[in-house]
């Protein structure tokens, strides 16, 4: 009787350190999982980061320059300054190699036990041409929230709602988020 106590409790402890083996094994493939995923933002980062910034800028002054032109050319408009917010920045989303390998393998002990043991690795890589230039599936253009004008001639009701129709036509912002107002001398 002895014997089969002895036995229970050396199964229990091979159990017990059987959990905690595949408990470490756990902890160190979610570890090198979210290492991994960290890596990748930071390089993707660091390739396109600082041209995303100054493209940004460069977009979104160019929408403003635009609609100054385009606004000008209306009657009763001969002076015209805008301004345009947005509630969020463009992004580009690239285009990545992804690859992944899973692996399974299988363990007899002793006593008729069996332990399965299952590994995927997966990677996911940016591309770039031969120039080391992000490929980019498509770029996502910032939301726009709301825009302010301000023009001579806009103290003319006429004026105004035709200044006002046209940004909500480029712009797609609703008219309750188009400011205008008339240019101070």
């Amino acid at each position: 009787m002895e014997k089969i106590k002895e036995i229970f409790k050396n199964k229990k402890i091979e159990n017990l350190i059987f959990i905690l083996i595949l408990l470490f094994i756990t902890l160190i493939v979610i570890n090198k999982i979210l290492k991994g995923n960290e890596n990748e933002k930071r390089d993707f980062s660091n390739e396109i980061g600082v041209e995303l910034a100054s493209n940004e800028k460069t977009e979104e002054r160019s929408l403003e320059k635009k609609l100054e032109i385009i606004l000008k050319k209306i009657e009763g408009v001969s002076d015209v300054s805008v301004l345009i917010t947005y509630s969020e920045s463009s992004s580009i989303i690239p285009i990545y190699n992804e690859s992944e390998n899973k692996s399974k393998t299988e363990e007899k002990d002793g006593s008729g036990g069996v332990r399965t043991t299952e590994t995927t690795d997966s990677k996911k890589d940016v591309i770039t041409d031969a120039s080391s230039l992000v490929i980019t599936e498509k770029t996502v253009m910032p939301k726009i929230e709301g825009a302010i004008i301000i023009a001579k001639g806009a103290k003319n009701a006429v004026v105004k709602s035709n200044i006002i129709s046209a940004v909500e036509a480029v712009t797609g912002a609703a008219t309750h988020k188009i400011q205008v107002f008339e240019m101070g001398e």
